[in-house]
């Protein structure tokens, strides 16, 4: 298997996939701005390569790529500075080059399509994006590509919906999780009756693991889709089931959060993404199926068995002290 880095590794995508690699045997490099967040994610793997940078410093982005054969990306960033996509990815993509890096990976979202013209959505559905993150998105997907086309690096997208699993924060289902082991009340971004998917978050890292050593898969988009078509409601109700708590829910449709993010402001950038709970957005995976063979999803129904279980240790290790 080809020398991978993860640069953006410290989040819950790049954790899994170091996962994967790992079981592999494959030895990787994090890349990431915070050293002690990586030490703490990482620093037990004798695999695990730590690498801090400076996305913003050519020199930095250049010394964290070198020695890499492929780069997966994974860089955040604020949801009110989705100005910052291209830029990141213009930056690292010449410090790649210039590194000699062959391949990119860059994890995706369904932002650059806009409005879902067919369902399921397919990778040749038009990139039709209504939203400045979208259009951010986009962009970043066209610098990656160009660069592909110029024959500077192999690249590709592997776009996923939204995910969930355990210890995830940044999922639409984390408060509902927390809520139905701790008790309290669980917010959510609404309407949660809307139909959507979810990918559950340690079954990326094996996909991407394939991915690396599959040489047809550059030059192309791929879709990573979810374990199936399923509503937020479903899946609060089977968090009920499971721990036989009833759940209080405080649902926040567009309205309610154009008005918290008068003072939030993630919650006002929320608001031009809510078109994806109201339309709903789901995705075609069958050409990456085909191209890497069967892929394992994990049932909804063990996913938040998993996901409440992890929700439940904080509360576990504070009772035993």
């Amino acid at each position: 298997m080809s020398k991978v880095a993860l640069f953006g590794a410290a989040g819950v995508i790049g954790q899994s996939i170091a996962s994967a690699l790992r079981s592999n045997g494959c030895p990787y490099r994090v890349v990431g701005r915070n050293e002690a967040g990586l030490r703490e994610a990482f620093g037990a793997d004798p695999l695990a390569q730590i690498v801090t940078w400076n996305p913003d410093s050519p020199s930095s982005v250049l010394a964290a790529a070198t020695d890499v054969d492929t780069l997966i990306y994974m860089v955040g960033v604020n949801y009110w500075q989705f100005e910052l996509h291209p830029e990141l990815m213009r930056k690292t993509i010449d410090g790649a080059t210039a590194a000699g890096v062959k391949n990119i990976i860059l994890i995706g979202t369904v932002y650059p399509y806009g409005n879902a013209e067919a369902t399921p959505v397919r990778e040749d559905h038009p990139r039709q994006p209504h939203t400045f993150k979208g259009r951010m998105r986009k962009a970043q997907e066209d610098l990656l590509m160009q660069a592909h086309r110029e024959g500077r690096v192999n690249a590709t997208v592997l776009r996923l919906p939204d995910f969930y699993g355990p210890g995830v924060q940044a999922s639409l289902l984390h408060s509902a999780a927390q809520a139905a082991v701790n008790g309290g009340t669980a917010d959510m971004v609404g309407p949660i009756d809307r139909p959507h998917e979810f990918v559950f978050v340690p079954d990326v890292g094996p996909v991407l693991a394939r991915l690396v050593d599959t040489p047809a898969a550059f030059g192309k988009t791929w879709h990573l889709a979810g374990a199936g078509i399923t509503t937020q409601r479903e899946l609060v109700s089977e968090m009920e089931r499971q721990t036989g708590n009833k759940l209080k829910l405080r649902v926040a449709h567009k309205t309610m959060l154009r008005l918290m993010g008068m003072f939030n402001p993630l919650m006002r950038e929320m608001v031009e993404m809510n078109y994806l709970m109201t339309d709903p957005l789901i995705m075609d995976d069958s050409a990456l199926q085909q191209l890497i063979g069967p892929i394992q999803k994990t049932s909804y129904v063990e996913g938040i068995r998993q996901t409440l279980f992890a929700a439940a240790k904080p509360r576990a290790l504070t009772a035993a002290t």
